[in-house]
């Protein structure tokens, strides 16, 4: 009797989403759209009502990314031009040579696998699964959030009704989401040049990637030589592949670090309940602007912001080696320091599609000491010489902290004396030894 109840509930509720659907609602279908972050196009809101309607016949439970990679193909694709074949060579040329000058600066070794030259559609397509990973507890999160408020601010008459639906409700908000995470991801193939522009690891650790309409539209405006542009962005992209090549861990570290952060992202009931009670259903861009503004996702924990700051550290730390290798392996050209310091004002301070993220998951991906960063791997440069300073990437152990950062003559004092610093259960395990035998200093006693 409860089955049959239940299925009741559900398929009464599917019925007037359905009814609702095909335009007998009080929302204007316009209107959902703009709330989901998509344009007013007739074409993109009869994709967003098809998406809800096999929403609400979806039998399993989770969110479909398949729409948020459709999606985001189709933004793409209304940017995407074909590189003609001779924009293509000149760029695997630059890729050639930066490969040459890399080779002089860094003992860490050439990339096995050919670079890839990716137009604004491919490079969605392939970085995707990395977009939904991050994603991923945070669309789950809103879509229960959601349905337990509905559930408890519905009214009595509809209480039977949604507490059989709450499957195809989180159906539904985890539909919308996708569709937002897809217009977000579609915007930001636009802003894009390289495989490591945005900072994190999007493809596999041996993939060199440039999107050539982008590098291409790169110089607009700067006054600056475009073969010069070429050489320097194909430098930093092939620096950038070779160091998570070289530093296998570096990868897995990274990316085990952010889906940690990003699992324990929750959203704030209360401000959802709020924003349920004074919902107007003439006015649904106001739920766009609560998802995409960050009020829903509480201010971060004690925990999240550790994280968060060993993140950012981990951010910094690879994008000073770059910054540092790609100077040395470019200082043949003249313009390096203006394309240098347009790239790392582009990287500080990000596109909108990349704040849109951000607001939307919850995780601002800027390397916030990129140039305290930057002057550490230059002193240790200076004073040790590039071996001994990517030799600091050859184990986890050995990668620079927060504190190398603040104070690199110490580090580099550190690494005259022959290396790092014991780590705990070393340390631990001698403190015991000593301290049985009778000989072992009180724990600060430098003497």
């Amino acid at each position: 009797m409860a089955d049959n109840a239940e299925n009741n509930s559900e398929d009464e509720f599917r019925d007037m989403m359905r009814d609702f659907l095909s335009g007998d609602g009080e929302i204007d279908p316009a209107k959902l759209a703009g709330a989901a972050g998509l344009p007013n196009d007739p074409a993109m809101i009869q994709q967003l009502l098809s998406q809800l309607q096999n929403a609400l016949g979806k039998s399993g439970d989770g969110i479909n990314w398949d729409i948020a990679l459709e999606q985001a193909k189709n933004l793409a694709s209304q940017s995407t031009v074909v590189s003609l074949p001779a924009e293509r060579s000149k760029l695997e040329q630059a890729m050639h040579v930066a490969a040459l000058w890399l080779n002089e600066v860094t003992d860490i070794s050439e990339l096995t696998v050919e670079p890839k030259l990716l137009s604004r559609s491919e490079w969605v397509t392939i970085t995707m699964p990395i977009w939904t990973q991050l994603a991923e507890p945070v669309a789950n999160s809103i879509a229960n959030s959601f349905t337990d408020v509905l559930k408890q601010n519905a009214p009595e008459e509809m209480t039977d009704m949604l507490s059989g639906a709450s499957k195809m409700m989180r159906n539904i908000g985890g539909t919308l989401f996708a569709m937002q995470l897809g217009q977000v991801v579609g915007q930001l193939s636009s802003e894009v040049v390289s495989g490591g522009d945005i900072g994190i690891p999007l493809f596999d650790e041996q993939q060199a990637v440039l999107v050539p309409q982008s590098v291409f539209a790169f110089g607009n405006g700067l006054d600056l030589p475009d073969s010069e542009i070429h050489l320097y962005l194909s430098v930093r992209e092939l620096a950038h592949a070779r160091l998570f090549r070289h530093a296998k861990w570096l990868r897995l570290q990274f990316m085990t670090s952010v889906t940690a952060y990003a699992h324990d992202i929750h959203i704030d009931s209360d401000a959802i309940a709020e924003l349920a009670s004074d919902f107007d259903p003439n006015n649904p861009e106001e739920l766009r602007d609560a998802m995409t503004n960050g009020s829903l996702i509480p201010p971060k924990s004690e925990e999240q912001r550790e994280a968060l700051e060993r993140l950012e550290t981990v951010l910094a730390l690879v994008e000073g080696w770059v910054d540092v290798v790609t100077a040395a392996a470019t200082s043949r050209l003249p313009a390096r320091e203006a394309i240098a310091e347009t790239v790392r004002r582009r990287r500080a301070s990000g596109g909108p599609a990349e704040s849109a993220f951000a607001t939307l998951v919850g995780l601002e991906l800027r390397p916030r000491r990129l140039r305290e960063a930057a002057a550490m791997w230059q002193h240790v440069t200076d004073e040790l010489g590039a071996e001994q300073r990517d030799s600091l990437w050859s184990h986890p152990d050995l990668m620079p902290t927060a504190a190398d950062i603040d104070d690199p003559a110490a580090l580099v004092a550190r690494l005259r004396d022959g290396g790092s610093t014991p780590d705990d259960i070393d340390q631990a395990i001698s403190d015991l030894l000593n301290d049985e035998s009778g000989d072992r200093p009180h724990e600060g006693d430098n003497s």
